[in-house]
């Protein structure tokens, strides 16, 4: 080992995690023995947001607090929004007024529903204030978004309240990303369960639709504003930031993004989409390039792909798609009661994975899927 790379090891840098979801987490819990980790993020919970559709029906809560996840690991939460980033001077900025040094800065903010109007519109955001109003009166709902989380939303609400007549309203094909057999296998479920589901039906505006509510579903944006107002370049058709193979992003080799918020790529995956699937493999693969340089190394790439997709149709009816390398669906499906099985067996371990960080990091490179 040459004298720097001796020197390296003995120093812990300063790290500013932007973000406690799933990748900005598992970052600040893969680097907290390696770092000076401070983990910014207004909440004082870890909330597991594919868990958000089940508030509507009987689940009582998906959040966890971060004071036991991060407990022992030395690891610094500020509890307050980051107002500004400032590259040059390699310092955040948070609304209490206090600025945060960083060496490496992991940004990990996340996504969110766009901004919609109306008195009677929800988001997977506000499934609590939803839930309430399912619980007052029955009535017409209209489910906007025939991806996976507009889906679910639909599924376990018509499941869980079946006195409400519940549509769901996509711009092309409900499940497009599935193969016909999978697609069709959505399409009798919800019909079974009531759901009238109405393809290649785009809708602009919330308050055009006859309904007593409307959950809107039908995009997610990338948390990028403050990275914008910093000068990071975006990626012009997603507005995520734009990254390199090891997730630095461009012209910023201090700064790395993860999850949503990154425009990130992989050679067998090529662009990965948003999602807790992708988010927490980028989180651990910037914590450990982080990790790599502070020993003198050179961060490897990112070396991701995906195995299946997940879908939770009602608490008794599920789909899993498996898939390539590519995401592109393979001609096997997993239905039914075993499908349930899987499916919470996968959102289990994600906050297995978590509490597996905290009390032991230094296993997470043997777990697979995150390397």
């Amino acid at each position: 080992m040459t004298t720097n790379a001796k020197q390296h090891t003995r120093q812990k840098r300063n790290v500013v995690v932007l973000g406690a979801g799933y990748g900005g987490l598992l970052a600040a819990l893969r680097l907290a023995p390696h770092a000076r980790v401070t983990l910014v993020d207004p909440a004082d919970h870890f909330t597991e947001r594919v868990r958000l559709h089940e508030l509507t029906g009987t689940r009582p809560t998906v959040t966890h607090p971060l004071a036991r996840l991060l407990h022992g690991t030395g690891i610094r939460h500020t509890a307050h929004r980051a107002t500004a980033l400032d590259p040059a001077a390699r310092t955040v900025t948070t609304d209490d007024g206090h600025h945060h040094p960083y060496d490496r800065l992991v940004y990990a903010l996340g996504s969110r529903t766009p901004d919609v109007t109306g008195e009677h519109v929800y988001t997977a955001e506000s499934a609590d204030r939803l839930r309430k109003r399912l619980q007052d009166r029955p009535g017409t709902l209209a489910v906007v978004g025939g991806g996976l989380t507009g889906i679910e939303m639909a599924a376990e609400i018509a499941e869980a309240h079946p006195d409400w007549t519940v549509r769901l309203l996509s711009a092309g094909q409900v499940a497009a990303g599935h193969t016909p057999r999978g697609r069709d296998h959505v399409r009798t479920v919800l019909a079974g369960l009531g759901v009238r589901v109405e393809e290649d039906r785009r809708v602009d505006d919330p308050d055009s639709l006859a309904a007593d509510a409307v959950v809107w579903s039908a995009a997610m944006t990338p948390r990028t504003s403050l990275a914008a107002a910093a000068g990071l370049t975006l990626d012009p058709r997603t507005s995520r930031i734009a990254v390199d193979s090891t997730l630095r992003a461009i012209g910023h080799p201090e700064i790395y993004a993860v999850g949503d918020a990154a425009a990130a790529h992989s050679g067998p995956a090529g662009p990965l989409r948003m999602g807790c699937a992708t988010a927490l493999p980028t989180g651990f693969h910037a914590a450990s390039a982080i990790i790599a340089e502070g020993r003198g190394r050179r961060p490897g790439t990112l070396d991701f792909r995906y195995a299946v997709q997940c879908l939770s149709l009602g608490r008794t009816e599920g789909l899993i798609q498996f898939v390539n390398a590519d995401d592109s669906p393979r001609d096997r499906i997993l239905t039914g009661r075993a499908a349930v099985l899987v499916k919470e067996q996968v959102v289990r371990s994600t906050v297995r994975t978590l509490r597996l960080a905290r009390r032991a990091p230094g296993l997470l490179p043997s777990l697979p899927g995150l390397g």
